[in-house]
């Protein structure tokens, strides 16, 4: 396998550091609001990459955080007439929910940066100590310079750059020794959440907390760390500079990024009206919708979001899942199909579909290639699937479509609510009644069910239903 190392700007096999293990950290969502669509894309990609590596049969730590103490929770409460810790824990819940909704798995840990405050203390205190930090006025500041290899990740030269563009202005700000350091902790203003610290009662800066919570949960050093390219400077470089200086040994193994996500071919923000939660978007679009659309690009390509693309996106799922759902009827009512294989029936057909799949997959994690290596068989199932064919042959059919479709995070036999199981039953009421020669009670539940809006088909197939 085969991913793209931002750090090296190349395509490098992936080694993890122990194997059949890999210790994946990636940064989670600043929890002041609703999760918008942005934030969905490193959720779903990473989620799926991760799905990948465990389908290869690795033993994945998926490490992604909340960051729960920040400038913009802090005028949410305000707004809100709430703590920021009450901020924090509500927005936490309802990004949870939107992951559920996405089919994105829970991580192995996720940490909340207010948590992880005594690893902070004690990193800070080891950057002092070797001379990589400084304290003016209860403010510990990085000293950047210092590390030799500053901007090895961006490739940005240290004259060039400013100070991390999330840092949060603080009082004695102009006491830096460079405009280029950065803050590690900051006093405490009137009104905000702190804590104590050998410096001041205040907070970490957003770039320690990853550091330590990357640190406490996967060790010094880690195989993977990932996010949006827009972490790359000043977020990921910083985080380089002060887990290296602090551990003394590299920090991550292998770095990936996902690329920006366009509103019909503009950026999206709020100002230009353009901005959308994931709540707006699957008020429209089913969930998976969303997340297969997420999945038709290279994480590295720029994802253009529309209408358009998403009924196209909605389009192509369709497919994949009548097509699951074709063979899941005919499995549940196989008539008088044989059991085993028949003569003419290739049982190692999905084959080649698969090693196109995971061929894509190898390869810098590309969902789009192995999303055509699906449709491909999807295809071949329509064309081979017959109504002849054996009971053993449609179930090998699903099950290789299952086993792909659950690494993209498809989700392909949807959970019945009690409408849908109503329904169901007042099917199979009906054509017992058939069978047993009631006509009139099956020509009352057809009414029924029209009368709730659900149209029956007769096919060859059996009683097929769809809404109208």
């Amino acid at each position: 396998m085969r991913i793209y190392n931002t750090l090296n700007a190349r395509k490098e096999e992936l080694v993890p550091i122990q194997e059949g293990k890999i210790g994946m950290y990636v940064c989670g969502p600043t929890v002041y609001n609703l999760i918008h669509i942005g934030n969905a894309r490193p959720m779903i990609v990473f989620d799926t990459f991760r799905r990948y590596l465990e389908y290869k049969g690795y033993d994945v730590t998926y490490v992604s955080n909340f960051t729960d103490v920040d400038d913009k929770i802090i005028k949410r409460s305000v707004e809100e007439g709430i703590s920021a810790q009450e901020v924090a824990e509500k927005y936490i819940e309802e990004c949870r929910k939107d992951m559920a909704s996405l089919n994105i798995r829970p991580a192995t840990v996720a940490p909340q940066a207010t948590r992880e405050i005594p690893g902070m203390l004690e990193m800070i205190g080891t950057l002092i100590e070797k001379g990589y930090a400084y304290e003016k006025n209860g403010t510990v500041y990085y000293r950047t310079r210092k590390f030799r290899d500053y901007g090895k990740l961006s490739n940005k030269n240290l004259d060039d750059m400013q100070s991390g563009h999330r840092d949060i202005k603080v009082t004695g700000e102009d006491e830096k020794e460079d405009p280029a350091d950065f803050v590690l902790w900051k006093p405490k203003k009137e009104g905000e959440p702190s804590w104590p610290s050998p410096w001041s009662d205040g907070r970490p800066g957003w770039h320690i907390e990853c550091s330590v919570m990357a640190k406490r949960y996967l060790g010094d050093t880690i195989d993977i760390h990932a996010g949006g390219e827009d972490l790359i400077f000043p977020h990921h470089e910083n985080e380089i500079a002060q887990s290296e200086a602090a551990n003394g040994v590299p920090f991550s193994h292998y770095w990936m990024h996902n690329a920006f996500l366009n509103i019909d071919g503009s950026k999206m923000s709020k100002s230009a009206g353009n901005f959308f939660t994931v709540r707006d978007i699957i008020a429209k679009y089913d969930p998976q919708v969303l997340r297969f659309f997420m999945l038709s690009a290279h994480y590295r390509s720029p994802l253009n979001f529309s209408d358009t693309l998403m009924d196209a996106a909605k389009s192509g799922l369709e497919r994949i899942k009548n097509a699951a759902a074709n063979l899941d009827y005919i499995l549940a009512n196989p008539g008088q199909r044989p059991q085993e294989y028949l003569p003419d029936e290739d049982s190692q057909f999905a084959v080649p579909y698969i090693e196109k799949f995971e061929t894509a997959m190898d390869d810098d994690c590309n969902t789009a290639d192995a999303i055509a290596a699906v449709f491909e068989l999807v295809r071949t199932i329509n064309s081979l699937v017959k109504d002849t064919s054996s009971v053993a042959f449609v179930k090998t059919a699903r099950e290789k479509l299952g086993l792909l479709c659950d690494v993209l995070g498809i989700i392909l036999e949807e959970p019945k609510d009690e409408l849908e199981t109503e329904i169901e039953e007042l099917i199979a009421e009906r054509q017992a009644a058939r069978k047993a020669k009631n006509f009139q009670r099956a020509d009352e539940i057809r009414s029924q069910l029209d009368g709730m809006g659900i149209v029956l088909e007769d096919t060859r197939e059996g009683v097929k239903w769809h809404r109208k």
